[in-house]
C-alpha cells in the first residue's frame, strides 16, 4: 500500500516498545512485521522506517481495535483507497491493511497487516500453497517483543524488492538458519518463479 502514502497524510511511526505495550493486552497473538521485524531478527538498527507494521491473523482482526481504543482505524480497500473501519465490522477478505492514528489530522502511527489462517496453519495471502504452523510464524526478542520470522517477512518482500527490501535481505541473510534458507528459497520459487535471491539462499 505504499502508493497510498502521499495523498493520505504523513506517518510518524510509533516506537516498537509503545506498540508492544498496546498490543500485549489485546488478547490475541500478534507480531511486529516489516522492516522492524528484520531489525529485531538481526539485533541491530538497519535503516530508517516509514511506518511500523503489526501482523494479526484474520480471526484476530478486532485485537487492533482493542489495542488502540479511541483511535481512528482506516481500512485500505484495493486498489488504492482508505475508508473508516467501523467498530466490530468484519473486514472483507480483500482487505489486508489497516492504517491507525490517534485522531483526525494526527499522523498515522501503526499499520495493521491482516494475514490468513486455516485451523492451526498460517496461510500466505500471496499463495495459499505456502503454509506454516502458526507456532512457527514468529519468535520473541530478548526484551519480549513478538516479531514475524525473518524468512516469512522476506518472502513477502521478495515479490518486487525495493532498495529497502534488498537492504533488509542483505542484513538478514547471515542470521537465517539452514532450514529458513531452504524454506524461503522454495517459497519464493513456488510463488514468484526465478528470483535473484534464490541462488544466494541456496549457496
Amino acid at each position: 500500500m505504499t502508493g497510498l502514502r502521499a495523498p493520505f497524510g504523513r506517518w510518524d511511526p510509533a516506537p516498537v516498545r509503545e506498540v508492544a505495550a498496546r498490543f500485549s493486552g489485546s488478547g490475541a497473538s500478534w507480531w511486529v512485521a516489516g522492516g522492524f521485524a528484520i531489525e529485531l531478527a538481526v539485533g541491530r538498527r538497519i535503516r530508517d522506517h516509514g511506518d511500523v507494521d503489526v501482523l494479526l491473523l484474520r480471526p484476530d482482526q478486532f485485537a487492533a481495535q482493542r489495542a488502540l481504543p479511541g483511535w481512528e482505524w482506516w481500512a485500505a480497500d484495493p486498489p488504492g483507497s482508505l475508508r473508516p473501519w467501523a467498530p466490530e465490522e468484519v473486514l472483507p477478505p480483500e482487505v489486508h491493511d489497516v492504517w491507525c492514528r490517534p485522531g483526525p489530522g494526527a499522523p498515522w502511527r501503526v499499520q495493521i497487516m491482516i494475514d490468513e489462517s486455516h485451523g492451526e496453519e498460517w496461510v500466505s495471502r500471496r499463495d495459499p500453497r505456502v503454509r506454516r504452523p502458526i507456532g512457527t510464524l514468529g519468535t520473541t526478542s530478548a526484551d519480549g517483543v513478538p516479531f514475524i520470522a525473518p524468512d516469512i517477512q522476506l518472502y513477502y518482500k521478495a515479490k518486487a524488492p525495493r532498495p529497502k527490501d534488498e537492504e533488509d535481505f542483505e542484513a538478514a541473510l547471515p542470521v537465517l538458519t539452514a532450514r529458513q534458507r531452504r524454506w524461503l528459497a522454495d517459497a519464493i520459487a513456488g510463488t514468484y518463479g526465478p528470483h535473484p535471491w534464490i541462488e544466494r539462499l541456496r549457496a
